[in-house]
Parts: C-alpha cells; structure tokens; sequence
C-alpha cells in the first residue's frame, strides 16, 4: 500500500492550477501577442479560480445531500492456517483504505508478537482470540474499520469476541485442510505431522468450523482476485462498508 504525503498532494494541487493558468495565458498570447494582457488575465485568472473553488468547496460542505454516514464494523476472518485468509483480510483493508475510510489491522501472529508468553492450549487460545475481539471493539468504537486474521478455532471463543463488538461480520475462509496443508508457507503442517508442534489446529487441535457465520469463502477453489471480490461485493450489497 502507498500512502501519499500532504506535501505531495499540496504539490500536485498547485501544479494542477500553475498549468491551467499557463493554459489560459498561453492562450491569450496567442490571441493578443501582448505580454502585459497575457500576464494580467494570466494573475486573474488564478486568483478568480482559488476563490471560486474555496467558495465552491464551503458550499457542499454546508450541504447534506449525498452525505452518507458510515458505520464502522469488525470483518473477523478465520480459517485453517494456511486458508489464505491473511492474504484475503490484507486485501480488504487495503480495498477500505483506498475507500477513504478509516481501518485498522491485526493479524494473530502479530498480536502473538506483542504477548510472547501467549501459547497454544485451548484456554490460551481462548484469552487470544478474546483479546483481540476487546481490541478490536475498542477501535470499531472510534469510529475505525477493524480488519482481523485469526485462526481463532474455538466457536465459544469467536462468539465471545463477537459479543465485544458492535457490527460484527464473520467470514469462514472455508480452504479445506489438504489443500492448507499442500500449501504449508511455513512449514508448520510438516513439523506437526513430525511431533515438533503441539496442539496443531487441524492435526493435534480441532477447528470448530462457524455453523452460522455472515459469509463463507473458499480460497482454495477461488482465485485471490475471485475471493476478494467476493468479500467485498458482500460488503457493499450489505452496505457494510463504501469498499471499492
């Protein structure tokens, strides 16, 4: 993702209107062959057209029509590792952000980073998954878009981060366990199937598949582009977010 600077936005408004005036001196010029007329029209023309566009701009701002709130809400991705739905919640909240709207990100490993003594057990699972759902109300409640990847395997533990939350929306990355485990980016299906990890999701550890969750998407018969699609095409019919 690319954030633009104001300076480079200041820079590209003010280029934007130095060439416009140039165009109409330019003009001119051509027409009169006067360097003071071109210059005078040139200067006026600037000036008429900053004014305008300030009145123009505190015009619409006065005005409602067109305006449309936009509730916040938590997307709450969930699925085997290696389901794709990091790369799946990434790419919407990338979408949200090029919407102009405001969003947030977690993701479980980086969480796991900010908590190392957080292991792998059921309860720990379960103060994982609930700290993140806390974190993320939190945000939602400031009015931000909270985009999160998690595991989170245990149906008691999503619907306890899900009471935390205001609008929630479930998504099941439905990616079947031996197409994640063909897939193995890191590795870690091969180390558990070798006895190096414990309480593997999938192989030592269960996952609770979501029975009733807001939209369910399989990432290993769609394309990433055809997954994202999806997601966000439930997104505006639900108008839960203006996503692009």
């Amino acid at each position: 993702m690319i954030y633009e600077t104001r300076f480079r936005s200041i820079a590209k408004a003010v280029s934007w209107r130095a060439l416009g005036s140039l165009t109409t001196m330019a003009f001119v010029y051509a027409f009169t062959r006067r360097l003071d007329v071109t210059f005078f029209v040139g200067g006026l023309d600037a000036l008429a057209k900053i004014l305008l566009y300030f009145a123009h701009e505190r015009t619409w701002n006065l005005l409602q029509w067109g305006r449309r709130p936009v509730e916040p809400a938590v997307l709450w991705f969930t699925g085997l590792s290696g389901s794709g739905k990091s790369t799946l919640a990434k790419g919407v909240y990338d979408a949200l952000v090029e919407g102009g709207l405001r969003a947030e990100y977690l993701d479980g490993d980086e969480l796991r980073r900010l908590f190392p003594d957080t292991g792998y057990s059921r309860a720990e699972r379960d103060r994982h998954v609930r700290r993140a759902g806390h974190l993320a109300g939190m945000l939602e409640k400031n009015g931000v878009f909270v985009v999160v990847s998690l595991i989170s395997p245990y149906a008691a533990s999503r619907r306890a981060a899900r009471a935390l939350c205001r609008r929630f929306v479930e998504v099941h990355v439905s990616t079947p366990l031996a197409v994640c485990e063909k897939r193995d980016p890191k590795g870690l299906y091969a180390r558990a199937r070798r006895g190096e990890l414990a309480d593997f999701t999938g192989v030592q550890a269960p996952y609770e598949a979501p029975e009733s969750c807001e939209l369910v998407v399989d990432a290993g018969a769609l394309s990433e582009k055809e997954a994202l699609a999806r997601v966000l095409g439930y997104l505006r019919a639900r108008g839960v977010a203006a996503a692009s």
